[in-house]
């Protein structure tokens, strides 16, 4: 059963939509940017940037919705209402809906928010949807309510991966026959003071604060580590069959999935990359394609000293000579780390990149690691193949060794 993708959707640090956030990857603008709040002064975190969303969902939402949902749901539904219409869905029975949006760390503003209140007002004032909007499962279970999406409604977590993973199962609900049309994708709402300091803790996050919106710089020999960023992304799957008798648009097919975790360790990658590209391997075989297919990768670069090559040489091991024909683009770039809203988002690009036979551009590389032996696209879009069938690879890692490779391609 084929599976195709008819709606797109996001809310990121580039654009409140998805045409206002292609418009500025192609142009590679950085969504990053220092932080306006007091957080380094009140409570010494080392880190005064982030890729925060380029539009508030308050400006956005109704008050009463943005009330009863932690920012994590917020952003997936913005997403989520984006894809639909942008589908042109109507009439969908509910039995045959399903709706899996996954988080990589869950409602941390409303669970932090809540332990201060207790601490200084007292635990009768915290609030009764305290639990419901602190859930890491909260921004499905709010897209199913909003669509009655009855099929299922799930949320893997998997950290950096999650977003991918929610895509990979939508993939695996239509195949499977549980569904006709998927709702899937990733959110986070993590650009607090706690996860930010965490983060930097365990020596993970750029330094960069005279130069935010050139600190994430994925395979750059400067790279100091990645950017913190927020949003979702959102697609819309349905069967090929569903989406041809409503005579939907299609933008691109989502051909196979790659699922694998390292075994190594809590956060590090496995130093070979094995299980990133037995991902990426999979992915291709459950397509029915090999690696001469491939014209576009959509890399998980992170801008990490460490992660970001042994990423660069398994695309390399995996492509071999067809590597040299490959355009590699590493969007954190522009757009930060989403975490767990990060492979739903770069899915949205990779999707992009397809219809409009356009791979974006990688910022920030102005000296790249000699260890890279693959075509990056830096600083300006470069064109994809004009004629033919093209498939990409979008690739998603996540600490605890999660590995999640998407494989999709022309309509």
């Amino acid at each position: 059963m084929t599976v195709v993708v008819t709606g797109l959707g996001t809310t990121s640090p580039l654009g409140g939509d998805v045409p206002s956030t292609w418009e500025a990857a192609l142009a590679g603008r950085s969504g990053v940017r220092t932080l306006d709040n007091d957080w380094a002064e009140a409570y010494g975190v080392p880190v005064h940037f982030a890729g925060q969303l380029a539009v508030p969902t308050a400006e956005v939402l109704s008050r009463p919705e943005t009330k009863r949902m932690d920012p994590s749901a917020q952003m997936a539904i913005v997403a989520a209402r984006e894809a639909w219409a942008d589908a042109g869905l109507e009439d969908v029975d509910p039995d045959r809906l399903g709706s899996i949006v996954s988080s990589g760390i869950g409602g941390v503003w409303t669970l932090l928010s809540a332990w201060d209140t207790v601490k200084e007002r007292g635990a009768s004032r915290v609030l009764p949807l305290t639990v419901p909007m602190l859930m890491p499962n909260s921004p499905t279970a709010y897209v199913s309510l909003e669509f009655k999406a009855r099929a299922g409604a799930h949320s893997p977590v998997s950290a950096c991966a999650s977003g991918a993973e929610a895509i990979g199962m939508g993939l695996e609900m239509i195949e499977s026959g549980r569904a006709d049309v998927v709702i899937a994708g990733g959110t986070e709402a993590a650009i607090h003071p706690l996860p930010i300091s965490a983060f930097a803790a365990m020596q993970a996050l750029s330094k960069r604060n005279d130069d935010p919106a050139g600190a994430s710089r994925p395979y750059d020999v400067s790279r100091d580590g990645f950017v913190l960023g927020e949003g979702a992304g959102v697609v819309i799957l349905e069967s090929e069959e569903h989406a041809r008798a409503r005579g939907a648009r299609v933008y691109a097919r989502l051909l196979g999935r790659g699922m694998t975790a390292d075994g190594h360790h809590i956060a590090a990658p496995e130093p070979n990359g094995t299980g990133q590209t037995k991902a990426m391997q999979f992915a291709l075989e459950s397509a029915g394609l090999t690696t001469a297919d491939v014209a576009h990768v959509n890399a998980h670069a992170t801008s990490t000293p460490v992660g970001d090559m042994i990423e660069a040489r398994g695309i390399r091991s995996l492509l071999g000579s067809h590597a040299d024909q490959v355009l590699l683009s590493a969007t954190k770039s522009m757009t930060g780390h989403l975490l767990g809203g990060a492979g739903a988002l770069e899915s949205v690009f990779t999707v992009k990149a397809l219809e409009t036979r356009t791979a974006p551009p990688t910022i920030n590389v102005t000296e790249p690691d000699p260890e890279l032996e693959v075509d990056l696209v830096r600083d300006t879009p470069r064109a994809l193949p004009a004629d033919g069938q093209l498939a990409a690879i979008n690739n998603s890692f996540g600490f605890g060794g999660h590995n999640v490779a998407l494989v999709f391609a022309t309509a």
